[in-house]
């Protein structure tokens, strides 16, 4: 009896430990809105002689908000690296007090937050419907293996995007077309025309996926003529086809693709903040 007492104190013990280690890595401002907007003064005061305003890429230091992986994203990961600067890098000590840099941290995993993070209004369920229906989403696109593969999987969306950039990527063009792509247009030397998307594209080759899925390799001797789209395959004006309730519900059903256990590389000294 004595030796299950002894274990079981060490099992608690150790989780107590294991909390208590959670619980030191975690901002003590935590994520109030408060501490969100006075973290982005401070930050934009303070940070974008590197970086960009409210979380843009500036001239000597990347954007820090999602839609790329980091090196650090633990709160005290983000707050050693705003205090004491990054080895090796042109990441200097902040300087600040250790409160703003607290609410700094508060700023940057706000930026960082992805739709799947959010509570997104909207019947998912009847998202679910409008994707795979009436959108003609599944098209072009992917979802669990299940869809099209002219455009990107969208598995993890929720968990990689904010949803300002999804809806945005419903209702307004692109400023340009992401590379893997832009849209082509060939005709080979013998007359032939093909249409599609441009997935390796360099001064000896291309590589086509055409509307078939069909991916073509050609060299450039093999091509009289390449003709690059200006506007992308994907449709922006999903707030004019749809009517608002549709458009939220599509919203809400694509914030919440996000593939649960994900895990990405531990911090390392590697990577800005």
């Amino acid at each position: 009896m004595k030796v299950i007492w002894m274990t079981a104190a060490l099992f608690l013990a150790f989780f107590a430990a294991a909390a208590q280690r959670r619980a030191d890595n975690a901002n003590p401002l935590g994520n109030s809105e408060q501490a969100i907007r006075q973290g982005q003064e401070i930050y934009n005061h303070n940070c974008t002689v590197c970086h960009g305003l409210n979380g843009a890429a500036g001239e000597r230091g990347p954007a820090l908000a999602a839609g790329r992986e980091y090196a650090r994203r633990k709160d005290q990961a983000i707050f050693d690296a705003v205090q004491n600067g990054i080895a090796g890098t042109l990441m200097p000590a902040s300087g600040l007090p250790a409160m703003d840099i607290w609410k700094v941290v508060a700023y940057i995993r706000s930026l960082r937050a992805t739709a799947s993070d959010a509570l997104v209004p909207g019947d998912v369920a009847y998202g679910e419907q409008i994707f795979w229906g009436k959108g003609r989403c599944a098209e072009c696109h992917t979802i669990r293996g299940r869809g099209g593969i002219l455009g990107p999987d969208l598995s993890n969306i929720g968990g990689q995007q904010t949803f300002e950039h999804i809806r945005d990527s419903l209702t307004k063009a692109p400023p340009q077309i992401p590379r893997g792509y832009q849209p082509v247009e060939v005709v080979t030397t013998g007359g032939q025309k093909l249409s599609g998307i441009a997935k390796n594209d360099d001064n000896f080759s291309l590589q086509l996926l055409d509307s078939h899925e069909r991916l073509q390799l050609f060299t450039r001797d093999e091509l009289r003529q390449v003709i690059y789209k200006k506007q992308s395959l994907m449709p922006s004006d999903y707030d004019k086809k749809f009517t608002a309730a549709e458009l939220q519900d599509l919203l809400a059903f694509l914030s919440r693709q996000a593939i649960q256990g994900a895990e990405r590389p531990e911090e390392s000294d590697e990577d800005q903040p």
